[in-house]
């Protein structure tokens, strides 16, 4: 569909449809928007937009209602996306600014965009394969039990406990964290495996075994655990939609409470520069044919580190929640650069 005066409608439909849930006709789209035409003219193309599926009746109404199909060119022929006022990039900035670590990063994140779109806010941690290691610390808990601390670029902190072969002194603490630093510091994670392999051997004989046992540890830690990697906030507010789902509400939530359908839902943002979204029946669960997915990766240069987005029923704000999305990845991937 290439007629600008019929997209100029769609959007109309869009605009009014979000705003308050009815569907619309064609002298409510004269009388609030600006087209340009006269009443017969809009019914006319109105009737072209539903022949080629861009809107549909609902039951007997004598309104129009988008269809997946209208929403993904209205999405795609957005000319810009709506940007946000100086005091909400100030109040992002401020809530996000006061975290004290990454947990508190990422449970500020989702909240807070949560309460911006009025949707359901998803975070996925920092990819552990595309961080970096800043520091390893060994902490003597006895002679023969060490705390393992891994550090992060992003902020993420990975801590394990591990048991020695034998008992050990402090000399060899602080020999084993100088080797294990010089060897990872500033290496990708998924680097760490190269880096450390013939580490044991570099040792006295009667310290192999239990540098062995601390390398198998720092291994340990660098490999993801997908059940880990996600948080949702504002789950509640799919409540507030649910005459608008086709059956109940039910069954979106119960999608949202597994992880791996978490994890296929951010899935397709992998850059930090490109909002992806995907509306209705583009969604693989038919459970989540009702909903549209705003998501984008978080992370410095464009190269994302993980994804964050918001999922909502199909009718919601697209410019607005793109917007909000887009501004929350980079204030978050700036914190965490800076961390």
């Amino acid at each position: 569909m290439t007629d600008d005066r019929r997209l100029a409608v769609l959007r109309a439909i869009v605009e009014d449809f979000v705003a308050t849930r009815e569907p619309v006709g064609s002298k409510a789209l004269v009388d609030r928007h600006q087209l340009g035409v006269s009443p017969a003219t809009v019914r006319n193309d109105m009737a072209v937009l539903e022949e080629e599926g861009y809107i549909a009746a609902p039951h007997t109404s004598a309104g129009r209602i988008p269809t997946d199909k209208g929403y993904r060119l209205f999405v795609d022929r957005l000319a810009s996306v709506k940007p946000l006022s100086a005091a909400e990039r100030r109040a992002i900035a401020s809530f996000l600014d006061d975290a004290v670590d990454l947990d508190d990063v990422m449970q500020r994140t989702v909240r807070l965009l949560a309460q911006l779109t009025h949707q359901v806010a998803l975070i996925q941690y920092p990819s552990l394969t595309r961080s970096a290691v800043r520091h390893v610390e060994l902490v003597p808990l006895s002679s023969t039990r060490l705390l393992m601390v891994l550090i992060a670029d992003t902020g993420r902190v990975e801590q394990r406990m591990l048991d020695t072969a034998t008992a050990f002194d402090e000399q060899f603490v602080s020999e084993v964290r100088a080797h294990l630093n010089s060897a990872v510091d500033g290496q990708r994670f998924a680097d760490v495996p190269a880096r450390v392999a013939e580490l044991p051997s570099s040792f006295p004989e009667s310290s192999r075994s239990n540098v062995a046992v601390i390398v198998a540890t720092l291994l340990e830690s660098v490999i993801e655990r997908p059940d880990e990697r996600i948080v949702l906030s504002g789950t509640a507010n799919l409540t507030k939609f649910g005459a608008d789902f086709t059956r109940s509400v039910l069954p979106v939530l119960e999608a949202l409470e597994e992880h791996v359908v978490l994890l296929n839902l951010l899935g397709q943002a992998t850059s930090s520069d490109t909002l992806t979204v995907t509306i209705g029946h583009e969604n693989s669960l038919e459970s989540l044919s009702a909903t549209s997915v705003v998501s984008i990766g978080y992370g410095g240069g464009g190269d994302a580190l993980a994804q964050l987005g918001v999922v909502g029923p199909t009718h919601m704000d697209y410019p607005g929640t793109m917007a909000s999305v887009r501004a929350v990845s980079r204030y978050v991937g700036r914190i965490l650069a800076e961390g």
